[in-house]
């Protein structure tokens, strides 16, 4: 063997590496297995309606500043969506431009029957603060789950009735295979960290090594065939 402490140090890096190297090619080929479309559950919304025809009053923004305004329209009609630039989001009448009260539970059936456009039945309603928010939602949002019975759930902002999320079982699946994909189960969010950058960088000495060892081999084998 020319190389024998490199082939030693591959044999090794192979060891170290080889677990994450399948989890990265398990959960890769999981997640692009089915179209995200169906990952996030666009076909369980319901279509957009179109605004009906009407002369919109300016919101009262009580001396708040605002991110983003936008006209909704729902299944009890249009509304104006405020979103705050302090983080804040709230809903408002276009008609009379007062703002609307913030959504009880009976309130987000309501709402969920006229986002939602599949035909599971609401199994539960439960509110989360924005501190407490179920890690399927990461919006840093207030939010109202409605759970479904056939495990999807819906999750409508608790301040201005807007649908944040739909997550399907599939969709959670989809994110505990991202998260081994990035190597950050807790969050699922930061695909920057070392240990990441670490197996990825040794990954990638262990392939130049098997390279050059390829390639060393093959140009042992010419040379014999040419004495």
């Amino acid at each position: 063997m020319k190389y024998p402490l490199l082939h030693k140090w591959h044999v090794w890096l192979g060891w170290l590496v080889g677990v994450p190297l399948i989890l990265w090619t398990a959960s890769g080929l999981f997640m692009v297995a089915r179209p995200i479309e169906e990952v996030r559950g666009e076909h369980l919304r319901s279509e957009a309606r179109a605004l009906s025809a009407i002369v919109p009053v300016a919101p009262l923004l009580e001396g708040r500043a605002v991110e983003r305004l936008t006209l909704e329209q729902r299944a009890s009609g249009p509304v104006w969506l405020i979103r705050y630039k302090d983080g804040g989001e709230r809903s408002a009448d276009p008609a009379t431009g007062r703002l609307l009260p913030k959504p009880a539970a009976s309130d987000v059936r309501a709402l969920a029957d006229g986002y939602y456009a599949g035909d599971s039945r609401i199994a539960s309603i439960r509110l989360f603060p924005k501190e407490r928010e179920p890690l399927e939602l990461r919006r840093g949002r207030p939010a109202w789950q409605v759970g479904l019975a056939d495990g999807a759930n819906l999750y409508i902002d608790a301040e201005s009735g807007s649908l944040l999320a739909v997550r399907t079982p599939q969709w959670r699946w989809f994110d505990f295979m991202w998260g081994l994909h990035i190597m950050d189960l807790q969050t699922r969010e930061d695909s920057s960290h070392p240990i990441l950058i670490g197996f990825a960088a040794l990954s990638l000495v262990s392939l130049l090594m098997a390279f050059w060892l390829l390639i060393a081999r093959q140009r042992r084998k010419s040379a014999q065939r040419t004495i």
